[in-house]
């Protein structure tokens, strides 16, 4: 259609900027080591943490859902999309959270957007977030009706000054959003001193911890367990889709949050509900979580090993202190060839450009899972060295 002729130039556009995205697509399970585009190799993008993909338990749990609950709702939550699978899950996920209560949302993504547009409803609030936070927090506070103040990355002198400001002072409503971890990076908020500044500013704590749940602290149970700091966070976000290895998210706090969330918000009350395999998936999943710590424990045991082959090889990893590993490049044409190189040699690691991390910042991240075995990590850390070392990167 000729109305639409722009596009053509402006996707010319976005291969000469290095923006355009060609989706990799996967030919079997996804798994630690799989067929990405025709080539088996190790696989080091995926968010799978705890391999839960293939666990033959949640395989089964959401095909027995299928047969005794069919294919899916066809309602949304608020309608008739609310099954008794759906309540048992909201409960399982607070007591995981060590919350009051919970609230299964479509997806991770709108968990955070909506949960940011249903608090911050007025010019009044103030809404406060790190610079490195994910896409879905910085949408979340474009539809929110707050004033914005950004916080340099993890710079808590700087959140100070911010929280101290009169103006914020004065807010009808304030409140904080931080990753638990943060996605690009691989670090952990400093979430001991964002909760006693928030409580000496009675600012509203909420923190996203899509990579953290299922992967930081006891059982996986997230960063407000990681720092034990239960009962003096108000919102926890979580996600589904990554340690989980399904799709959704969800919101964990008061009693009352979750209420009130069932009846505003906009991407809960507008959306379908998932299909009954999912919800036992992520049900099946817990109880893998909870039944099987070797996975949590291999899972940080190849993160460690990994880590360190890189260091040593002289790669910059950051600061990252999870499984979420960087590996800095600083130039985004470097590190799309960097990425070409390891697929030939059997390695998958996307590289991450412009404008999803700042210029000069141009890396490809790394993921290990619990389904790793060392021989997979052994051979990555080997193809990373060799075309580390003919790019002139160490």
């Amino acid at each position: 259609m000729k109305r639409l002729e722009f596009l053509k130039q402006e996707v010319e556009t976005l291969k000469a900027e290095s923006r355009f995205i060609q989706p990799h697509v996967l030919h079997n399970a996804q798994d630690a080591v799989c067929n990405i585009d025709g080539k088996e190799v190790v696989n080091l993008t995926s968010n799978n943490y705890l391999c839960l993909t293939t666990h033959p338990k949640v395989k089964e749990a959401a095909i027995k859902a299928t047969q005794d609950w069919g294919i899916g709702t066809a309602a949304v939550r608020t309608i008739i999309g609310t099954t008794t699978m759906h309540e048992e899950l909201e409960k399982r996920l607070a007591e995981f959270k060590g919350t009051e209560g919970a609230l299964v949302i479509q997806s991770g993504f709108t968990s955070n957007t909506a949960t940011c547009q249903s608090l911050m409803t007025s010019p009044d609030d103030v809404l406060i977030s790190d610079e490195l936070n994910h896409a879905s927090i910085i949408d979340g506070g474009r539809l929110a009706k707050a004033k914005k103040k950004i916080y340099r990355h993890s710079d808590m002198e700087h959140l100070k000054q911010i929280l101290e400001d009169p103006e914020v002072r004065k807010a009808r409503r304030k409140m904080l959003v931080t990753d638990g971890v943060f996605s690009m990076d691989g670090d952990i908020a400093n979430l001991p001193a964002i909760v006693e500044l928030c409580e000496k500013n009675d600012c509203i704590i909420m923190v996203d911890d899509a990579h953290a749940s299922g992967v930081i602290g006891p059982q996986g149970r997230g960063t407000v367990a990681h720092f034990n700091l239960k009962g003096r966070v108000d919102i926890q976000i979580g996600t589904l889709s990554k340690a989980f290895a399904t799709i959704g998210g969800y919101v964990a706090g008061t009693k009352a949050l979750k209420e009130y969330m069932q009846s505003v918000a906009r991407p809960f009350l507008f959306s379908s509900s998932h299909p009954p395999s999912i919800i036992a998936t992520c049900l099946a999943g817990l109880d893998v979580i909870y039944n099987e710590p070797q996975r949590l424990q291999k899972l940080w045991d190849n993160a460690k090993f990994f880590k360190e082959e890189l260091k040593k090889a002289g790669f910059d990893t950051g600061a990252s202190q999870t499984p979420v590993t960087p590996v800095m490049v600083g130039d985004t044409l470097k590190a799309k060839k960097f990425s070409a190189m390891l697929f030939e040699e059997g390695v998958f690691a996307l590289a991450i450009g412009f404008p999803t991390v700042p210029l000069g910042k141009e890396r490809l991240r790394t993921i290990v899972t619990a389904g790793h075995e060392i021989k997979d990590l052994e051979k990555a850390a080997a193809a990373f060295k060799k075309c580390g070392r003919a790019l002139g990167i160490i």
